[in-house]
């Protein structure tokens, strides 16, 4: 009997923005993401924030060069504006001090590259508290545990 995982997820946790200035990084992110969640992708936070009216999103990966100019200006930017979205940071290192900084600022995490499909799956799922259930494990448990 086959078993339907969706109510394990909520809709709106599926929807993932990407604000990312460099195209190919973008690009990239976009289609790692796209055949597990509703993505969007753009180039600057001005165009997410148009697209926000329409879809909330759960989760927004954001390039670290987004924030070098403005700082915790614009992640306190991005809370009042998207309230309860996971903000991933993008940046060249985990270990990178804007990054770092970010985090105190109100990001949730960092997103080193270079990236993968693992990676960025990895932390995404994290962040969106997506947990694989095995179904060796569903069928150890009772029913009403599954649920």
């Amino acid at each position: 009997m086959p078993i339907d995982l969706d109510p394990l997820l909520s809709e709106q946790d599926d929807i993932v923005f990407v604000v990312e200035g460099d195209e190919v990084i973008r690009s990239a992110l976009h289609f790692m993401l796209d055949d597990q969640s509703e993505t969007h992708s753009f180039a600057s936070l001005d165009r997410a924030f148009a697209k926000a009216a329409d879809v909330a999103p759960g989760i927004l990966l954001l390039a670290i060069g987004l924030v070098e100019d403005t700082g915790e200006r614009a992640l306190a930017d991005i809370a009042n504006r998207l309230p309860g979205v996971r903000i991933l940071m993008v940046a060249n290192s985990v270990n990178d001090p804007l990054a770092l900084a970010c985090l105190k600022w109100g990001a949730h995490d960092v997103l080193g590259k270079p990236i993968s499909f693992d990676s960025v799956r990895r932390k995404v799922d994290a962040q969106l508290a997506r947990h694989k259930v095995s179904p060796a494990l569903l069928g150890l448990l009772p029913l009403s545990a599954a649920w």
